[in-house]
């Protein structure tokens, strides 16, 4: 029986809204923290991404393909490297070069469009393969949704796409007494393989790599490679996604990330059976064992391993309804600028911004938001949406009584009024939503 080993590495940036006042509606369109998103894109391009990919490319060279890895890297974080850090982008082509290295499609915008709207979700998946294609020199064969969200119509949709593959969580809600490492099927149309995430083994790395009160801390490759060699004796396949800023900037190089990495092929190559290999090439080696079932959509955040960590409260839900309920006057303006803000818009960050998950999860929360509360991070977005579907009216031409403004500030009221749906009011303030 072959043993398959899976290395992928998300890579995403969002584009994070400037502090836009509600004075700012209606007089200015410009939405984006320059100065924040060059920052941060140079910093964890120096700390992750350069120093990462020599890495991936020396052990690439070193084992002479018989290491391999996989990505996938947002249209978002594509278009804020050809501005700040082009460099980067040289980099991944190199690693493309090699032809030890896959690279997966996804949504353009890194968004929740599978939730939201079909058309909207195929339109950004093309437009993001065809991306890797123009810059990286290969076509997308394998699908990542956002956030590994899935379920048994998005993968379906994903399958009349032409993917032959798709990757999602390993949730225990979803396997019950099954394993996550073998291959699966779509449970409408089996011809879309599914590779399920090895959360524990992944997380061992992603999260608990520097936590010095973890019972196993300090992490070595020995030890990983043992906790490795225990899942050989029925599984198949071990499934490691995480994100890739992981190495160096989750997890700093002062903790020792990057020499881990660089010992693990060769602790894994000489002491088990695995061979690391693409999603590409798993399919090919392994037969699926079993279709799974997923009525509703599951992903990789938190611990529910659900949507909730973007669509779990009321703010979320407000914003997301807004922002997706315009979708088709949006279509019909044919704008490229207000295409390209709507798109922007989407990207599933900001609506983590706005989650109120703060328990065992909070930590997690608290490190990717740039805003003080969830509640802030609410009414800066609406603030922005309320100027974008000003924009969107003029282009359709509506008039103020069709239309819909939505305007939120720290001490009004967030008023919705939409044709022929009653008017309704929600309230913000530090501890509560009332509606």
């Amino acid at each position: 029986m072959e043993k398959s080993i899976c290395f992928y590495f998300q890579v995403h940036q969002p584009h994070r809204l400037r502090q836009y006042r509600f004075f700012d509606i209606g007089k200015d369109n410009y939405y984006y923290d320059d100065f924040a998103n060059r920052t941060i894109l140079r910093r964890v391009a120096d700390r992750c991404y350069l120093p990462a990919n020599r890495l991936m490319l020396e052990l690439i060279n070193k084992y002479n393909g018989a290491f391999k890895i996989t990505y996938s890297i947002s249209g978002s974080v594509m278009e804020q490297f050809e501005s700040y850090a082009p460099e980067v982008i040289e980099s991944f082509r190199k690693l493309a070069e090699t032809g030890n290295v896959e690279f997966l499609a996804e949504t353009y915008y890194h968004s929740l469009a599978s939730l939201a709207t079909p058309e909207e979700f195929e339109k950004q998946v093309k437009r993001h393969s065809n991306l890797i294609e123009e810059k990286l020199g290969v076509r997308p064969t394998v699908f990542r949704n956002t956030e590994l969200i899935y379920s048994d119509t998005i993968g379906a949709k994903v399958a009349d796409m032409g993917y032959t593959a798709m990757l999602t969580e390993g949730a225990k809600h979803i396997l019950g007494w099954k394993s996550p490492n073998y291959l699966y099927t779509n449970a409408i149309n089996p011809r879309l393989k599914l590779l399920l995430k090895n959360f524990n083994l992944s997380d061992d790395i992603a999260f608990r790599f520097s936590d010095k009160g973890w019972s196993n801390w300090p992490l070595t490759s020995d030890k990983y490679v043992t906790w490795l060699s225990d899942s050989l004796i029925k599984d198949e396949v071990i499934n490691l996604f995480m994100d890739y800023e992981t190495f160096g900037e989750h997890q700093s190089a002062s903790t020792g990330i990057f020499e881990f990495m660089r010992h693990l092929p060769q602790a894994i190559l000489s002491r088990t059976a695995f061979k690391f290999d693409t999603p590409s090439g798993i399919i090919k080696r392994h037969q699926p064992v079993a279709p799974l079932h997923v009525p509703f959509p599951i992903s990789w955040a938190d611990e529910e391993r659900d949507t909730s960590a973007w669509l779990g409260n009321e703010l979320q839900n407000e914003a997301f309804s807004k922002l997706y309920g315009i979708y088709q006057k949006v279509a019909e303006c044919n704008n490229s600028e207000l295409n390209d803000n709507f798109g922007r818009l989407q990207e599933s960050d900001h609506f983590y911004y706005m989650c109120t998950k703060f328990f065992s999860d909070g930590a997690v929360h608290k490190y990717f938001n740039p805003y003080d509360t969830p509640y802030e991070a609410f009414i800066n977005y609406m603030n922005v949406l309320s100027d974008f579907l000003l924009r969107v009216e003029r282009c359709s031409f509506l008039s103020s009584e069709d239309s819909g403004t939505i305007i939120a500030t720290q001490d009004t009221p967030v008023i919705g009024k939409e044709r022929g749906l009653k008017r309704s009011k929600v309230t913000v303030t530090k501890n509560r939503l009332n509606k």
